[in-house]
């Protein structure tokens, strides 16, 4: 059986339930709090996307002194899953987060460190979780990234050799993939269908990751175009300049212009299949710009035609099946010519057929076969 710990983030959901489909798996949900090492309860779930879910109390702060005195919540917990699975030793075990580091110390059989992110970027805790992302490397027998720089960092900055170490991008469900290369654009969701055509779509978090003054700059180069977007707007972006260029487009009066708010994981696909172009606008900070793009494979999924800004360094070396732009100003002189051919590029059967294989099934098998990989060559 494969353990994964844990799967709240729905990239990583999405990963263990494509995993499950080829092989026994078990998505964990710890759920820490402060008086966890008195709770017992344990609940197992079946999601509607065939990943079985264990949810058990985790204490918070376990390794500092004196809880770590009180409380040997390692033990506790391999103690915990040798329920539901009674050989561990033949079981492997994927963490998806470096503080996780003490599971694999313990788990007595195979283990898979998955950087899904340049988490040194995280918050305010560079040096803690570069030194929990040192010592898991350590400890497990495959680390897989999902960019190239992160793989350079762990090998120039970590130490970790290189033939220990996989790159597994990110990716899209396979369900997410069309049987053909549509024709056009599909009808747009409910909540936008009174939008005028054509249609630039932003789909994710509307955070401090995305150039907002570029994406001001380009609706007012676009009077004749529509913008939809699709994610949270909640978050508190720290850039002053940034934070004013958000709000003026969400309170603003245009018409043409819509913010839908958060959607469910499944019906992104609905919104990417609807727009006539997708748009990419991200600015070149840690950790976006360090990592792999879920947007991408999951617009490449969609077949539209695609401009993005270089905030990603993975989306760098994706031409043709994109359009790199770097101001607004390219933007808008790219969604013009974009007008002028009834926004066809003339790579939409291509981004179609390169979706076939960027699912996150073919990511799942890749990480099983360097796996094996890896265990063969230790014991050879």
């Amino acid at each position: 059986m494969w353990h994964i710990c844990d799967v709240e983030a729905v990239w990583v959901r999405a990963f263990a339930a494509a995993l499950a489909k080829q092989v026994p798996a078990l998505g964990w949900l710890p759920r820490p709090s402060l008086w966890g090492w008195l709770k017992s309860s344990e609940v197992a779930e079946q999601g509607e996307d065939g990943l079985r879910t264990w949810r058990f109390p985790l204490q918070l702060g376990f390794r500092r002194f004196p809880l770590s005195l009180l409380v040997d919540e390692r033990r506790r917990v391999i103690r915990r899953v040798a329920k539901v699975d009674s050989d561990l030793s033949r079981s492997t075990l994927l963490i998806s987060l470096p503080l996780y580091q003490w599971l694999a110390r313990e788990w007595p059989g195979y283990s898979i460190y998955y950087a899904t992110d340049a988490f040194r970027f995280w918050g305010s805790w560079r040096e803690r979780i570069e030194r929990a992302e040192q010592a898991v490397c350590g400890e497990v027998d495959l680390v897989c990234v999902n960019s190239a720089r992160i793989a350079d960092y762990m090998i120039t900055e970590l130490g970790v050799r290189g033939e220990k170490i996989a790159l597994i991008p990110n990716a899209t469900p396979s369900d997410d993939i069309l049987p053909a290369c549509p024709d056009g654009p599909m009808a747009l969701p409910p909540d936008a269908a009174d939008l005028p055509r054509p249609i630039a779509g932003v789909i994710g978090n509307l955070a401090g990751n995305l150039d907002w003054p570029l994406i001001e700059e380009a609706v007012r180069g676009t009077p004749w175009l529509s913008w939809l977007f699709v994610g949270p707007t909640e978050m508190t972006i720290s850039s002053q300049r940034e934070s004013e260029a958000r709000s003026r487009l969400i309170n603003g009066a245009n018409r043409r212009l819509r913010f839908v708010g958060s959607q469910p994981y499944r019906k992104l696909r609905d919104y990417a299949r609807s727009f006539d172009v997708a748009i990419l606008p991200y600015k070149k900070i840690e950790p976006t710009y360090s990592g792999s793009s879920t947007r991408f494979y999951g617009h490449l999924a969609a077949c539209r035609p695609m401009l993005a800004t270089l905030g990603f360094e993975e989306l760098l070396h994706k031409e043709p099946l994109l359009k790199l732009v770097d101001t607004a100003a390219q933007m808008v002189s790219e969604l013009e010519r974009l007008r002028s051919n009834g926004f066809r590029d003339g790579y939409e059967r291509l981004r179609w057929e390169t979706s076939l294989e960027e699912t996150f099934d073919a990511r799942a098998a890749s990480m099983r076969r360097a796996l094996a990989e890896r265990v063969g060559s230790l014991a050879a």
